[in-house]
């Protein structure tokens, strides 16, 4: 794949409470829109202290990149271009621009990853992430060595889920497709992170670099860029970054420190929203 673009959102993952993906550990399910973002779905069945101190287990459980976070969303993917070598890198792409910009970002060399599916079809990424000074709410980029829709559920995805709030996150017996919703939503409007007035002027110049194009509104506490759609349909996402403002607000930055406190969907006629303990959703019909 050779794209070069950095500011296309692949998918937001949710760490959802213990059993609530029906899987083994650290297992997952996706959640897939026809505009082509999807939720992954994460569940640890069991805590760090259930694995024998130094076992094999308790070193991957610990040592996994989601291990220590709250439940909620909790980390998001740009779509990568597959480049594991050559002078075509994201880490590359992004590490030269924040040297010129001055940011401060630095992402680590990519690293080849994949997985068997059930079916027995062998699927090929290559993950470039931020090396560990700029780990925090920078994204991590997911580039197919094989093609996108077989690491992406579709319409004939066989572990298809519905959504229609966090409260009710359930599999249904035979679901038509699992990019359809009782909630009509059918894709992403914006990813909305919140962080401290402190660290607000720092974050966005390293989103700036990271996304590689200036912000399209900015205020003392609020600043948004436009992403790109990863299909041909519908408008591309927008990545919001936010000073707290309200006592929950704040209560969430003060427990998780700067992360994602906000997805918004677009959807064909749901409107409102839910404020529940595993992170906060947002329904807008589409104009």
């Amino acid at each position: 794949m050779s794209i070069s673009s950095t500011k296309i959102l692949d998918h937001i993952v949710h760490l959802t409470p213990p059993g609530s993906v029906e899987q083994a550990s650290n297992q997952f399910r996706q959640l897939g829109f026809t505009y082509g973002v999807y939720l992954e779905l994460i569940s640890f069945t069991h805590p760090p202290s259930y694995y024998p101190p130094g076992s094999p287990d308790r070193k991957a459980r610990d040592s996994h990149r989601w291990s220590s976070k709250p439940l909620g969303w909790i980390d998001f993917a740009f779509l990568g271009n597959g480049a594991l070598t050559g002078d075509n890198r994201i880490s590359d792409i992004i590490n030269e621009r924040a040297k010129k910009e001055g940011s401060g970002v630095a992402y680590a060399p990519e690293l080849a990853g994949g997985r068997q599916r059930p079916d027995g079809k062998v699927l090929k990424w290559v993950i470039s992430a931020p090396s560990v000074a700029s780990q925090g709410p920078l994204p991590f980029f997911c580039g197919d060595v094989t093609p996108r829709e077989w690491r992406v559920c579709g319409s004939s995805c066989l572990n298809s889920l519905f959504i229609n709030s966090f409260n009710s996150i359930k599999v249904p017996s035979e679901p038509p497709s699992n990019i359809n919703h009782p909630s009509t939503a059918h894709g992403i409007l914006h990813v909305l992170l919140l962080t401290s007035s402190e660290t607000f002027d720092s974050l966005l110049r390293q989103f700036t670099s990271v996304v590689g194009s200036p912000p399209i509104s900015s205020t003392d506490s609020e600043v948004a860029w436009q992403l790109e759609a990863i299909n041909e349909r519908g408008n591309g996402p927008q990545l919001i970054l936010k000073v707290d403002q309200s006592e929950r607000e704040a209560d969430f930055v003060q427990e998780v420190g700067t992360g994602i406190f906000e997805v918004a969907f677009s959807t064909e006629s749901r409107e409102g929203s839910a404020d529940t303990p595993y992170g906060k959703i947002v329904w807008t019909p589409a104009p």
